[in-house]
């Protein structure tokens, strides 16, 4: 759907992926513009590099203020990054590939300008993706809740063996795996780890998890997919204690036997402004497949 006109009083936050030449020649000139056309700026560290002044405020720190447009300039991992720090208030993101991939950020550079007027005259595409929150509990105990972009994975370390995984689906038992590992992914996520294990694509509007299990340990376990108003959880069963949960690729947290990830379609939404390139056209041109 088209963004509204931006409001007189705005707030603008730039995150950049460190480290990349682009981001030096670029920022001058996207703050100067940010500032004409009535923003107040905000700049995590990577850009605060090249700001002259502008205000430096940490990532995890973000969701704190009214953002009204985030600005990304890196590759999917810069904007997951993004994602997760600022998700909580609902910002719209404007992802800019620095990266070579780009499934997330499919604005090219030379575009930049371009989509950021399409914004200011409320012209530009927002696509809304949704998000999963996750909870790790330990009995009864909740060790921690996360919102996730695009996957959930429960993985064994490089020297385990493989672990069991009891599946449930709204407190109905599914089955269990043996398997390395099992992972939970949005329909975002099911182009990142799901698709290299197996998993489907899935369209981005479509409301759904897809559950992909990892070098499952029998052939008759293929990936599901559920609507997303389910409950999806994971019950760890390992006499090693040597797992853990990685959540969009993060450092995992260790995890132990009889620990449970558990997944739910979040109340929060990522709004993303997009080009007119559709989604078939972003796989065949980020996957290779066949042209017409």
């Amino acid at each position: 759907m088209p963004s509204k006109p931006l409001s007189q009083s705005k707030v603008a936050a730039v995150i950049s992926r460190p480290a990349r030449p682009e981001v030096a020649r670029t920022v001058p000139e996207l703050l100067t513009w940010l500032q004409a056309h009535g923003y107040k700026v905000i700049v995590d560290p990577e850009t605060a590099k090249y700001s002259n002044g502008q205000e430096e405020v940490l990532r995890s720190e973000m969701s704190s203020r009214p953002l009204d447009l985030v600005v990304v300039l890196g590759g999917d991992g810069t904007l997951l990054s993004a994602v997760r720090a600022t998700a909580a208030i609902d910002a719209p993101l404007l992802g800019v590939n620095l990266g070579s991939l780009g499934f997330l950020t499919d604005v090219p550079l030379g575009s930049l300008f371009s989509m950021l007027e399409a914004i200011a005259q409320g012209q530009a595409a927002v696509e809304q993706r949704s998000l999963m929150q996750c909870d790790l509990l330990r009995g009864e105990e909740v060790l921690g809740s996360y919102l996730v972009f695009n996957d959930a994975v429960v993985n064994k370390t490089a020297l385990a063996r493989l672990n069991n995984y009891d599946l449930f689906v709204d407190k109905v038992f599914v089955s269990r795996y043996r398997a390395d590992g099992m992972i939970v992914a949005t329909p975002t996520g099911s182009t990142a780890y799901s698709l290299s294990a197996g998993g489907p694509v899935l369209m981005p509007t479509v409301n759904a998890f897809v559950i992909t299990p990892v070098a499952p340990h029998s052939l008759t376990h293929r990936p599901l997919v559920v609507p997303d108003s389910a409950v999806v959880e994971i019950l760890l069963r390992s006499d090693e204690e040597v797992a853990y949960l990685s959540l969009d690729g993060q450092p995992g947290l260790d995890l132990r036997d009889g620990d449970r990830v558990q997944c739910r379609r979040s109340e929060h939404r990522v709004g993303l402004f997009r080009t007119d390139t559709d989604f078939f056209h972003v796989l065949r041109t980020k996957l290779k497949w066949g042209e017409r």
